[in-house]
């Protein structure tokens, strides 16, 4: 029961992406990283509500010490040393970093209160809350939003990035297999916000081809 939610279309435990991958692995590693802390912080306050008091002042002042320069100093900066090791090199991955041999393909996303609109550079191609994109392919969403802050998430796929107004932000994609996955805006954006939703739909990347023939 308590892996009931690790699945299903709006999981981030779940990931069908190689971003997507990447943020479960970081948030499994953060898991057990700050799991493991909390245990020892336990182990600790009990050791401390066991021991004895200190048969001197002296006595308790290293005590004190050795608490506040242990608990206080080495384990934080252990810990975000630990998090920052496994934590960068899995966020560079997430980056839209250039891909050998081409450019990924650029998917135009607008959002606004409460829908998000789609175009495909270089087509007349224009769709209302839902994405088609090829699979096994990196793709680049470049994302603005017309009126206030939204956030892009499709959590089987990648992170979640903010929608500003007057700017363009860019998320990499890339889906393994063909199938529909389920997205929705991730920041309270008005009465709205609960029902807006959008769906990408992957194909493999001739059936892409051919989708996008049709839709012209």
């Amino acid at each position: 029961m308590l892996l009931a939610g690790c699945t299903g279309p709006y999981s981030a435990l779940d990931p069908a992406g190689e971003s997507a991958r990447s943020a479960a692995w970081l948030w499994w590693g953060m898991f057990g990283l700050l799991g493991t802390i909390m245990l020892l912080v336990y182990l600790l306050w009990f050791i401390a509500m066991r021991r004895g008091p200190a048969r001197t002042e002296a006595d308790a002042g290293r005590i004190g010490k050795r608490w506040i320069i242990g608990g206080g100093l080495v384990l934080p900066m252990v810990s975000v040393v630990l998090i920052l090791a496994f934590g960068i090199p899995l966020g560079q991955r997430m980056l839209p970093l250039p891909v050998p041999g081409g450019e990924p393909l650029r998917i135009d996303v607008t959002a606004r209160q409460w829908q998000w609109r789609v175009s495909y550079p270089g087509t007349d191609i224009a769709l209302t809350d839902e994405i088609h994109i090829p699979a096994n392919t990196p793709v680049d969403l470049h994302l603005t939003s017309e009126d206030v802050v939204h956030s892009f998430w499709v959590p089987r796929l990648g992170g979640k990035l903010d929608m500003l107004p007057g700017r363009t932000n860019v998320l990499r994609l890339h889906a393994d297999e063909p199938g529909t996955y389920r997205g929705h805006c991730a920041e309270f954006c008005g009465m709205g916000h609960a029902h807006m939703q959008f769906r990408i739909i992957a194909h493999e990347p001739e059936a892409f081809q051919q989708w996008q023939q049709e839709a012209r």
